[in-house]
């Protein structure tokens, strides 16, 4: 391995991965919903969250909307 290298040539580029990183988020879930998801989890081996994750992507890429009705 050469001791010193030249960096000054180089040129930039941006990160073609951008895209696809995940921005951490604080949510609150309430506690049946995330022993859903880690019964999942144990299933499955894939960790809860990511679990989560996929099926919120799934969310967004079919478009599915919550459909709810309050009760009067």
């Amino acid at each position: 391995m050469k001791d010193h290298y030249d960096f000054s040539k180089m040129k930039g580029r941006k990160n073609p991965y951008i895209k696809y990183l995940k921005q951490p988020v604080t949510m609150r879930l309430d506690c049946d919903s995330v022993d859903y998801f880690k019964s999942l989890s144990e299933e499955s081996g894939i960790p809860y969250q990511t679990l989560i994750n996929l099926y919120l992507r799934d969310c967004t890429m079919t478009h599915r909307k919550l459909k709810m009705q309050w009760q009067s």
